[in-house]
């Protein structure tokens, strides 16, 4: 069983990388030993849990990983490196950040704690604040509401075991190999950044600075980082195991977020606060599924 979380992946096409990175990835692509799409979700969590099982705990992978989520689309190889290890770092930093000192010690002993806080110190003074940035988002239990706005409804591809739904109105959002089950959207980086900036200025217009405002300007700064000829990609992950079929086919949270703003700036208020309230109705029930026993 994947973990219930959810991605939100940006891959940058192989000319975005500098060199030794660039020649790394064009070999990797031929590596008969890479992990393919629709076992790459399942090799990052048993790798992860493999070391969170381990006596002591090891939060923090030794090496950054050499893995990576890859398309190619048009001739065109795009690569969204895993980077476990940073990600790992970050989030040790949050899960810290928010648990009482007595029950994080419960889960990494205060020593190996401080001592994966002090590298992870050691490392952002050599590699410098630029390298913080991140392929991958990660969520869990829920799919943040800012992370639909990049996308269209018809770039969904939703797999129901051996059933599948597949449409795309953008020329650059590709087929793409995926497990049994799954749901995904896929846009190009400049749609991407159009739809981010269009709500932006529809909520700045009509709402002004609520905390919505602030996640999708989050997310645009992000976008704003990569490559502008690079993909984006918004993964239900293991969350699609928390929602039966019919919940899944029913599931248009990117229409219904884009019809929100457009009733929002059209005047048609009543419209845009349904189609906002459908989904966050939506994801409360799921992200609810977290503290029930």
């Amino acid at each position: 069983m994947l973990p219930y979380a959810a991605y939100l992946r940006v891959y940058e096409p192989l000319v975005a990388f500098p060199e030794p990175a660039r020649t790394r990835w064009a070999r990797y692509v031929d590596s008969p030993h890479r992990p393919r799409r629709a076992t790459a979700l399942e090799a990052e969590h048993s790798e992860a849990i493999r070391r969170l099982l381990g006596v002591p705990p090891i939060p923090v992978p030794e090496q950054e990983s050499g893995d990576a989520y890859l398309r190619r689309v048009d001739e065109v190889l795009y690569v969204c490196p895993w980077e476990s290890r940073l990600r790992s770092w970050l989030a040790f930093g949050r899960f810290r950040g928010g648990t009482p000192v007595k029950l994080a010690n419960r889960f990494v002993p205060s020593a190996i704690a401080e001592q994966t806080a002090d590298d992870f110190d050691r490392y952002k003074r050599k590699a410098g604040a630029g390298a913080l940035r991140t392929h991958i988002r990660t969520s869990t239990w829920h799919v943040p509401t800012a992370w639909f706005v990049p996308f269209d409804s018809a770039e969904r591809w939703l797999v129901l075991g051996r059933r599948e739904e597949e449409a795309s109105a953008e020329p650059s959002a590709p087929t793409t190999t995926a497990p049994a089950r799954n749901m995904l959207y896929v846009t190009s980086m400049a749609q991407a950044r159009r739809r981010v900036a269009r709500a932006l200025a529809v909520i700045r217009r009509h709402i002004g600075d609520v905390p919505t405002l602030g996640q999708v300007e989050e997310i645009g700064r992000w976008l704003e980082e990569f490559h502008p000829h690079s993909l984006v990609e918004l993964d239900y992950g293991g969350l699609v195991h928390l929602m039966d079929d019919e919940t899944l086919q029913a599931d248009q949270s990117v229409a219904e977020l884009a019809a929100a703003l457009t009733g929002l700036d059209t005047g048609q208020e009543e419209l845009a606060y349904a189609m906002y309230q459908r989904v966050i109705l939506r994801w409360r029930s799921v992200q609810a599924l977290e503290s029930a026993n």
